[in-house]
């Protein structure tokens, strides 16, 4: 079977199987945050913690708890990190350095998993387990519970109640992301993925010397960070080691995982809101978007440029045999597409338009799906946007989903959406202004800027994936970069969450003949037209100092 004909087969399994569960799954989600329900481990777990089930919190009192709960999270990984080599299945291995330390907590934390370190080299199983793999399940709660609440805000009416964030943590891990987590660890050790507590096994070498390959509990730690849109790895090869994932069938079901819970929450907020077309036509607007930069990344790295492509046939360099260019490029997308950050391949070895479309995935939002709840509630500003914009046009105030979008609603709209960029745009200037920083460069020119720009565009998006050829392992990129997923998870967080609150303060208004449809093609056009809009906007100056530079030289 030809290479494409494989990526062919493979894309087409994935968006069957997304099909065959998105219905239930999403209705299964719309159960889990509508039961007024809960289980007996729930229960005993509000009792330890002294949370009163019953209780609902207003918009501030959601978000401080959502920073609260962050920053001792935060606090605790550190504190695991540096206390390491005290710890049980430590393998031996030294406390993590303080700069190190602080910038892992921070992108466990914020669901980024940025790795400026070699996790084999550097983390014993302990620190893994409790730490990482830990946070990568409670940090995906977090976007779950987030965009939960936003939905409440546009669902309910004359309240300033969003409902118990520690109540919807709870239930989004308890009952979402451990039991599918727990069968996808299964199926992947099925499938080969190496699960053991040993640090190693000796080889032979063809000299008669031994060498130690690294061992670890992959299958556990790949089932979440795909699922929780993590992406962190628990080898430095990420997921193009064969221990993480062996062959086709293990990365056909790890891009399922990526994609499965920020797909079928389009379902659970039609299901919420009361109206499936609703999340259908968030849906089409994101597979749109999808599809677009799957076409651009595969076509680039399938067409040959250059000696070594040309003998090759595509531009292999920094992609598994075993996956060649389609399971590389489908992998690329998904991964940038959403806040994952795992990668199969070596993005800084793609083409200068392979590269640009991976740049850009994260660039739009990464709301193509997005991440797990954090994709969710990132198209919503989009769509509080484009209601905005569509009001201006006619001189109405706009409406969406029964709600008017004024001056309050709109502005937190605008600091969610500008956020990114703000973040992005200054983290990556500052840091080319520096001449220290240029050190750290492996390619000059405009494959260097977009070295610098992937960085700050993954932990400003909170994706964690990167352009290989950048070490940021000074204290300046370590402390910026962390800056920088902190800002770029937590500032969204805050205007959503305000504007939640807004929302739910309004009265539902009735439809009119005014009022413009949200449930067919005329809007999903409109939402992606603000989408690309947007971004082109605010980074083509960018992308063309950078990947388009690149691509045309």
């Amino acid at each position: 079977m030809s290479d494409t004909a494989a990526g062919l087969l493979q894309a087409g399994l994935l968006l069957v199987a997304l099909a065959v569960v998105y219905r239930p799954l999403g209705d299964y989600m719309a159960r889990v945050f509508s039961t007024e329900k809960h289980t007996k481990a729930e229960r005993g777990l509000y009792r330890l913690f002294r949370v009163n089930p019953g209780s609902e919190q207003h918009w501030k009192t959601y978000a401080s708890a959502v920073i609260g709960f962050s920053f001792v999270s935060v606090v605790l990984l550190y504190l695991l990190q540096r206390l390491q080599a005290i710890l049980p299945w430590s393998l031996g291995k030294e406390p993590v350095s303080p700069a190190v330390a602080f910038n892992t907590a921070v992108s466990f934390v914020t669901n980024t998993n940025w790795q400026s370190y070699s996790p084999e080299a550097t983390m014993g199983h302990f620190v893994q387990m409790a730490g990482l793999t830990v946070q990568n399940f409670l940090s995906a709660a977090v976007g779950i519970a987030v965009a939960v609440a936003v939905v409440r805000g546009f669902v309910r009416s004359k309240t300033d109640r969003l409902g118990n964030f520690w109540v919807d943590l709870t239930r989004g891990t308890i009952r979402i992301l451990l039991p599918i987590a727990f069968v996808a660890a299964i199926v992947l050790i099925a499938l080969g993925v190496v699960q053991s507590l040993k640090s190693g096994v000796d080889v032979l070498n063809p000299d008669g010397s031994t060498s130690k390959i690294a061992l670890a509990p992959a299958a556990s730690q790949e089932a979440i960070k795909e699922l929780g849109t993590n992406g962190g790895g628990i080898f430095n090869a990420n997921s193009s080691h064969p221990f993480e994932n062996p062959n086709a069938w293990t990365n056909l079901i790890e891009i399922f995982l990526i994609l499965v819970i920020p797909v079928s929450l389009t379902r659970t907020f039609g299901k919420l809101v009361g109206n499936t077309k609703q999340g259908y036509v968030l849906l089409s607007v994101m597979a749109g978007l999808w599809t677009a930069m799957l076409a651009v990344t595969w076509l680039s790295e399938a067409n040959a440029s250059g000696p070594a492509s040309l003998a090759a046939g595509a531009n292999m360099e920094g992609k598994e045999q075993r996956f060649g260019i389609g399971l590389s490029s489908l992998f690329a997308n998904s991964t940038t597409g959403t806040s994952t950050g795992a990668v199969n391949s070596m993005h800084d070895s793609y083409s200068g338009l392979g590269g640009g479309g991976t740049l850009l995935n994260m660039l739009l939002g990464e709301i193509s799906p997005g991440g797990v709840g954090t994709g969710l509630y990132g198209i919503l500003v989009m769509a509080v946007i484009a209601m905005f914009l569509a009001g201006l046009m006619v001189g109405r105030t706009p409406e969406y989903l029964g709600k008017k979008l004024g001056k309050r609603e709109v502005t937190c709209a605008a600091v969610s959406m500008l956020a990114m960029p703000t973040v992005v745009l200054l983290g990556a200037g500052i840091a080319l202004m520096n001449p220290g920083n240029l050190a750290a460069l492996n390619n000059p020119g405009a494959h260097g800027l977009s070295e610098v720009l992937y960085a700050y565009a993954s932990a400003g998006n909170n994706n964690g994936s990167a352009f290989a050829g950048i070490t940021v392992t000074n204290d300046w990129f370590q402390s910026s970069l962390g800056v920088a997923m902190l800002l770029g998870r937590f500032i969204p967080i805050l205007a959503v969450l305000c504007l939640a609150g807004s929302l739910a303060s309004q009265r539902k208004v009735p439809e009119t003949a005014g009022t413009l449809p949200t449930t067919g093609p005329l809007f999903g056009t409109m939402l992606a037209g603000t989408i690309v809009l947007v971004a082109a906007l605010t980074f083509i100056p960018a992308l063309a100092l950078g990947p388009i530079a690149e691509a045309l030289a």
